[in-house]
């Protein structure tokens, strides 16, 4: 809308402006929170992760958009492909239908790229072209004083609020600019401006989206636990290199904690060196058709997914994902879910046994250590609370807003 009034310059300029600065303060709460929280941490045994995991996976389902029920099928689902493989204490073969190539499991890139890769050219291929906006001139890049003064207040809101869902497990940063949107049209005077061109509109969930990108990374690096699927990627990452994600990274690999933090802030910089001068470039990028752009996708995509075991039969799997990704997106399921289960799936699953052989194979442990006990509570009410019929019905229509 801003872009249709001239002011596209304007909109990514204060874009770039407000994600820089809510990188910014991020990054030195990562800094400030990482060695209180990796104390903490450490308090944790096997019981009180496995509940911790448990209350990631019922935030996941009360964030996820649309019903709930689906939600928690998702999650299922992805706990269930997590036990595809050898398992490592028996050595006995699980899921894998005789199929030699599921021994190992399932790669993490096999699936994510399927469900968010292939699955999004088929979701896309279904819609028309329509990019009249790129025609428009982009206009002067740096806001008025008068911008700045409308898009202080919501780039605070925004960064306080990217910054609270980024932390939470269960895909919360994802939220945060649809929260600070809906946040900054509550409490605007003139409501009926946003969705008309109002900058507050695109400053406050610009830095929610950054913040809440950066927090994330604050229960990976202290917990071990990957809060949502690109955090899950970085676990991935992680593990290539032979760090284990957790509450020791702080202090054996402090060089890798100091370093991500410093580059988080000089990734911050070079966003704003690259966003406002290059835009142009950018624009231009737009007006390549999309009969172009998919073929290349799907070559890229298929090299990559080939490239991390040189097995022919990844690209299979990749493709039957990635179909199955397109028939969860038409019968209105949440594919993020599924990942988020895969993901914490094997991680849960040791976790329970740990628990189970220090307690004799007593499930009451879970409820007999506080901190475990209370998590499991949490987890429960949220649950509770969040199938209630009002509830349920004021939440849907946040979604749909």
């Amino acid at each position: 809308q801003m872009a249709r009034q001239g002011r596209a310059g304007v909109a990514l300029g204060i874009a770039a402006i407000a994600s820089f600065c809510a990188g910014t303060i991020a990054t030195l709460l990562i800094a400030a929170l990482g060695a209180p929280l990796s104390r903490l941490a450490l308090l944790f045994g096997p019981a009180e992760y496995f509940s911790l995991m448990v209350l990631g996976l019922v935030f996941a389902v009360v964030l996820s958009r649309g019903s709930i029920l689906k939600a928690l099928a998702m999650i299922l689902f992805g706990l269930l492909l997590s036990t595809i493989g050898t398992d490592l204490e028996t050595g006995q073969e699980r899921l894998t239908f005789g199929i030699t190539d599921l021994s190992d499991g399932i790669d993490f890139a096999v699936l994510a790229m399927g469900l968010f890769g292939f699955a999004e050219i088929l979701r896309n291929l279904e819609s028309p072209e329509a990019r009249d906006i790129v025609r428009g001139t982009l206009g002067r890049l740096l806001p008025s004083m008068a911008d700045f003064k409308q898009s202080f207040a919501p780039i605070v809101r925004g960064i306080g609020l990217g910054s609270l869902l980024g932390i939470l497990p269960g895909n919360g940063a994802v939220l945060g600019p649809f929260a600070s949107y809906s946040v900054e049209k509550k409490l605007a005077k003139n409501p009926q401006r946003f969705g008309h061109g109002a900058i507050e509109g695109v400053a406050g969930p610009e830095a929610a989206n950054n913040a809440g990108a950066q927090t994330a990374f604050i229960p990976l690096l202290t917990l071990g636990i990957p809060p949502n699927a690109v955090m899950a990627l970085m676990v991935g990452a992680m593990t290539i290199h032979g760090i284990i994600p957790g509450p020791q990274v702080m202090t054996k690999n402090p060089t890798l904690f100091w370093g991500m933090v410093a580059s988080m802030w000089i990734g911050n910089l070079m966003l704003l060196i690259i966003n406002l001068p290059l835009v142009g470039l950018w624009v231009r990028l737009l007006k390549v058709p999309y009969r172009f752009m998919f073929p290349a996708i799907l070559l890229f995509c298929c090299i990559g997914i080939y490239s991390i075991n040189n097995k022919p039969t990844d690209v299979l799997f990749t493709a039957g994902f990635g179909f199955l990704g397109y028939i969860l997106y038409k019968l209105e399921f949440e594919p993020a879910p599924l990942l988020l289960g895969f993901v914490l799936g094997k991680l849960m699953e040791e976790k329970l046994r740990q628990a189970l052989i220090l307690s004799r194979g007593s499930f009451a442990t879970f409820l007999e250590r506080p901190v475990s006990a209370g998590l499991l509570v949490v987890a429960l009410i949220i649950l509770v609370v969040a199938v209630l019929p009002t509830i349920r019905k004021e939440r849907e229509q946040v979604f749909q807003e």
